[in-house]
């Protein structure tokens, strides 16, 4: 029991909610509320009485941080749960939930909480909710990288939803499972999750937060496959979604169609996009940090870059998708200026070239090397002079690809005639 619950119930009735609204703090309306919740009566009014009740002490634990509370509360309110439709227990129960993970900080509680309520509704047979508050915990699970513990809660789960065919559910632990998968970077797996969710929301109706978030990983997946067109028009997609339920997550789909435009080398695109009547509704931290990236791309300035990576930390470096993309473009910018550099050369200092480019010597004699090998160009390291020498791209003769097919052919000529005897001899 919480210490806010006081022994003297109040009856659960409108004048009791009123007084609860009027009181002079927060403190004082939540321990109203909560002796309205002890009212025993289970008359109609009552019981609807006491759902309000639940609602408002609810948003008033929430605004006051006291996630604590919150937790005592869902283990409180289980006899009332006994007495009201299974439906409207769902409904509570998924509401308390949500307001947890309203206060920040309370990853670890959120997890232990919709464990102790799927043991819960396990004991009491709610089936429907169990499986809402499963799915909740794997995705809770998978925020907090425990990817063993939330794929075998997953597995077990989709066997049992197919079974009911229960299609709503079945799209979101589908879409689960693909970005479970894709954390742990099992594409075929990811793709066959999300088209799995995709056919299971072709029967139904989707809501559009939900249909949003189809188009966002949609999205993610073509663009780590280096799809970057398809991925910008899914991204493109999810971004209206969102933006229409002014949804937090269109921030993200905004970000990584920008990305996109400056992966397809059109970066000159992002100041457009950017100044557009949706885009300048967006305008802050992230939508500079891929502003920054652009101007960098557009310059080919990799200084420009690492500044751009490292005011930016939080914004590029920290969300896992744009930092993988973006790790290839500086891979590739650094090749384009490392190669523009070289080529008047036949042997030049690579101090020299450190000095041009602006980065430190090692890390340029590193990228120098792993390109040679990657038959970037051709040339070699003299390390004792501190040098590259650069050779001259040796011109292939055209006769040689000529005599290698003709030897291919004669070859199959051969095998072909020794087939042929052999079924004469035979």
């Amino acid at each position: 029991m919480s210490s806010s619950i006081e022994s003297s119930y109040l009856p659960a009735t409108t004048e009791s909610l009123a007084k609860a609204q009027e009181a002079k703090d927060a403190s004082e309306s939540i321990s109203i509320l909560y002796r309205v919740i002890q009212d025993p009566s289970s008359s109609a009014d009552a019981l609807r009485t006491k759902e309000v009740a639940i609602t408002n002490l609810t948003n008033y634990l929430t605004k006051e941080n006291r996630a604590e509370e919150l937790r005592n509360l869902l283990t409180q309110l289980r006899p009332f749960f006994a007495v009201i439709p299974k439906a409207k227990t769902a409904k509570i129960v998924r509401g308390i939930i949500d307001a947890v993970a309203k206060i920040p900080g309370t990853s670890d509680l959120q997890i232990s909480l919709c464990k102790e309520m799927v043991d819960w509704t396990r004991a009491e047979k709610r089936t429907f909710l169990r499986q809402r508050v499963e799915a909740r915990l794997a995705a809770l699970l998978l925020e907090n990288q425990e990817y063993t513990e939330a794929l075998t809660l997953l597995t077990s789960l989709i066997k049992e939803v197919r079974r009911l065919d229960d299609k709503l559910l079945l799209v979101d632990i589908d879409l689960l499972e693909s970005k479970l998968h894709f954390s742990l970077r099992n594409l075929p797996k990811a793709k066959a999750s999300l088209t799995a969710a995709r056919t299971a929301a072709n029967a139904i109706y989707v809501p559009p937060a939900q249909q949003g978030t189809i188009d966002l990983q949609s999205g993610i997946l073509h663009a780590e496959e280096k799809d970057y067109k398809t991925a910008y028009s899914y991204f493109f997609e999810a971004f209206e979604a969102f933006s229409a339920l002014e949804d937090p997550k269109a921030i993200f789909s905004l970000k990584y169609m920008l990305l996109c435009k400056i992966m397809v080398n059109q970066a000159d695109d992002v100041t457009g996009i950017i100044s557009s009547k949706a885009g300048l509704k967006y305008l802050g931290p992230d939508v500079d940090a891929m502003k920054a990236v652009a101007d960098a791309y557009s310059k080919r300035s990799l200084k420009y870059f690492e500044t751009a990576l490292r005011d930016y930390k939080s914004q590029l470096e920290e969300d896992p998708i744009v930092h993988r993309h973006l790790s290839s473009l500086y891979d590739t910018l650094l090749e384009q200026n490392l190669c523009r550099l070289i080529e008047p050369y036949s042997k030049v200092e690579i101090v020299h070239i450190a000095e041009m480019i602006e980065l430190p010597v090692d890390h340029v004699e590193k990228k120098l090397s792993q390109m040679i090998l990657d038959k970037k160009f051709a040339g070699t390291l003299d390390q004792g002079a501190g040098c590259l020498i650069i050779f001259e791209d040796p011109k292939t003769e055209e006769i040689f690809p000529a005599t290698l097919e003709t030897i291919s052919n004669v070859g199959k000529v051969v095998d072909s005639l020794y087939m042929r005897s052999a079924k004469i001899m035979a």
